[in-house]
């Protein structure tokens, strides 16, 4: 099932400069979260097993069983939505693993996904929305007038822009002609001391750049897609939140998102942002 991936080219040297401890693993198939028995081979390679779990209280009674997978005593390695490459600090050392869907995906933006895992793992943030959130999950849950489902995919956006607001410095810093160098850029997000001098990574600052060219078309039309009932709002909120990561121009009422004061305050922010958005969608 788990098979070690030999990297090459820039994401090579990111994981040097940002995470050289952990593994990198192909995947023989997709998966939105693996089995536990599954799961567990990683205790195979890996030096050790951590599974995470979590306090009940967390959940809503309503919560999809993913979550209460998740916050339970399964050994539960990924979620839906989390995309070609995954990674987790519930092995010693962590592990990024790569679906097998990546067999199709470009090799630029490979590379980009990759890279973006060890930045995460280098900067410091959760591996998931639920221990973001924390009891505020259930505050989310009970000032926002969604279902379930609707309330997973809105949580797991506003986590994606936090974590955002971390990385995209650092990508940010791997432009030649940046005068933030990566070391520095580092330090600052991940609240430690610079580790020395960092290459940056011209490539990986395109691929990065290029990602978010891509979301640029529909931001300015978000409001108006909600308004038609073309697009819902946690839908919205998800494609919004992944434009933060790449420092794109937001339209109202999701520019409060790209803030210091999001990520400074984080998930209490979070949920004030949804409760006071939802109460303006609905006068």
């Amino acid at each position: 099932m788990f098979e070690s991936r030999s990297l090459s080219g820039p994401a090579a040297a990111v994981q040097e400069a940002y995470a050289p401890d952990c593994l990198v693993l192909d995947v023989a198939a997709d998966f939105e979260t693996l089995p536990p028995e599954t799961a567990e081979e990683l205790g195979l390679l890996a030096d050790g097993l951590d599974p995470a779990t979590y306090p009940t209280e967390w959940l809503p009674p309503d919560a999809p069983q993913i979550l209460r997978r998740y916050a339970g005593t399964d050994f539960t390695i990924g979620t839906p939505g989390d995309g070609t490459v995954v990674w987790s600090r519930q092995t010693t050392p962590p592990t990024v693993l790569v679906k097998r869907r990546a067999e199709g995906t470009p090799d630029d933006f490979l590379q980009f996904l990759l890279a973006e895992a060890f930045v995460e793992l280098a900067v410091g943030v959760p591996e998931q929305f639920l221990p973001f959130f924390g009891t505020s999950y259930t505050d989310l849950a009970e000032t926002t007038p969604t279902d379930p489902a609707d309330t997973y995919q809105l949580a797991a956006a506003l986590f994606d822009a936090w974590a955002g607001l971390h990385t995209r410095e650092v990508f940010a810093s791997w432009d030649p002609d940046s005068e933030t160098d990566p070391a520095t850029a580092l330090a600052d997000v991940s609240g430690t001391e610079s580790v020395g001098e960092l290459p940056t990574h011209p490539a990986l600052f395109d691929a990065w750049v290029d990602a978010g060219d891509r979301l640029a078309g529909r931001l300015d039309d978000l409001a108006g897609e909600i308004a038609r009932g073309e697009t819902t709002f946690p839908e919205a909120t998800e494609y919004a939140c992944a434009a933060v990561k790449h420092g794109l121009e937001l339209p109202a009422p999701f520019g409060a998102l790209d803030t210091a004061a999001y990520r400074d305050h984080g998930a209490d922010f979070a949920v004030e942002w949804a409760h006071k958005t939802y109460e303006q969608l609905e006068e």
